[in-house]
């Protein structure tokens, strides 16, 4: 098995295992703690987005001087603990303090994304980022699928020790690789060819977009299953897992078509006019999905899917053309920590729009937030010279 491959494994093994419960927090903390305050499960998911935006700029921090692979074999034995205490906690307060500590130690795994791109020519990162989004989003249709198992025929808790046996496998990959490579445990990298005096501009025009992105994106995902429970009375949590996953499956036709994308004879966009395209397709997608009919609701999560692979796969690939290999890891770190702010910010507003208002108007706040950001760039790309434009392939 290939450094590449097992890289890989270790994405899937950790995405599948930290969204297994992620459309499903209202059921669950209304089941196991018999807690179904709406706003609780926004503070919740706020204070998990949190724990994971300030721990990650640390451990950026510290892979400038130690090796990722040995610093994910103490991290991951950590928060497989965590995740056994999780499993066996009795009260609320126990269970978010087990629950925020274990996602601090797993924040760690963010450094595979650098890592990989670091390793590899800079041609090849458009495929990469394709291929890592995809991996979020097919982990995704797992960690959704196991989660509506576990809520219909077994207990949610047991996707902590589900998580738990994730942890131990990837642990037991990182020792195979650190072995199978013979890795020092300081960092190896490369140093930078222009040494930084100060923060680039390009990543506070990344990080900003990406804020508002990720505000939006996420509004609606707490409560999708409340929502399709809503509106389809007879399905059941696994139905909702399906139906949710649904974007993650339109991403992987997305990889397989961008793959193919130069047999087939059509014009290839620049990479900003694609954005600003998905950018609509998204705020449509969003738009559809607060209707009551399960049909519109399938036909823009369908739409939802292809736009946002569209969307998070080219603001990453821009971010790295402008970075240099040495400050992947930090660069990705701080832009990172705005995505998790538009994520925080996102938990909040969707849990009180439920208690206030209702699923739907979770949907119309977050096709909104797309609109504006469509119409914003838009605007810049009318402005701008064509010699920012950049082909997609």
């Amino acid at each position: 098995m290939t450094l590449r491959y097992c890289l890989i494994a270790l994405t899937l093994i950790s995405v599948v295992c930290d969204t297994l419960l992620l459309p499903f927090y209202p059921q669950f903390f209304a089941q196991e703690f018999q807690q179904n305050s709406a706003q609780h499960v926004g503070w919740f998911v706020a204070a998990c987005c949190a724990t994971v935006m300030f721990s990650f700029p640390l451990w950026a921090k510290l892979a400038r001087h130690l090796s990722e692979l040995h610093i994910w074999v103490v991290t991951q034995v950590i928060a497989a603990v965590f995740g056994i205490l999780c499993f066996w906690a009795q009260t609320l307060w126990q269970f978010w303090l087990f629950a925020q500590l274990m996602l601090a130690f797993k924040a760690s795994y963010l450094l595979i994304y650098p890592y990989v791109l670091r390793l590899e020519a800079r041609h090849t990162h458009l495929g990469l980022v394709g291929l890592f989004s995809v991996l979020m989003h097919f982990g995704a249709i797992g960690g959704a699928l196991i989660g509506g198992v576990l809520f219909t025929q077994f207990s949610p808790r047991y996707a902590f020790l589900i998580s738990a046996a994730g942890d131990v496998v990837q642990v037991v990959l990182c020792l195979w690789l650190i072995r199978h490579t013979q890795a020092s445990y300081r960092q190896t990298s490369a140093p930078s060819a222009t040494p930084r005096a100060r923060i680039p501009a390009f990543i506070w025009r990344f990080a900003l977009v990406s804020m508002v992105v990720y505000f939006s994106a996420f509004l609606a995902r707490p409560f999708f299953a409340t929502h399709w429970l809503r509106i389809d009375p007879a399905a059941s949590e696994l139905g909702a897992g399906v139906i949710y996953a649904i974007p993650a499956g339109m991403a992987l036709l997305m990889l397989v078509f961008n793959h193919y994308r130069r047999c087939i004879p059509l014009a290839t966009w620049e990479r900003q006019r694609t954005f600003a395209v998905s950018l609509g397709g998204a705020a449509a997608g969003l738009w559809l999905q607060g209707f009551s009919s399960p049909e519109l609701v399938i036909a823009g999560r369908l739409l939802l899917g292809i736009a946002m692979f569209q969307v998070t796969v080219l603001l990453e690939v821009m971010l790295f053309a402008r970075s240099e290999p040495a400050f992947y890891a930090s660069d990705f770190a701080k832009v990172h920590l705005f995505q998790n702010i538009g994520i925080i910010g996102a938990s909040f507003v969707a849990g009180s729009l439920v208690s206030y208002a209702s699923t739907t108007a979770t949907f119309q706040a977050a096709a909104l937030g797309f609109l504006i950001i469509f119409i914003l760039f838009t605007g810049w790309l009318l402005l701008a010279p064509a010699k920012h434009y950049r082909p997609v392939s």
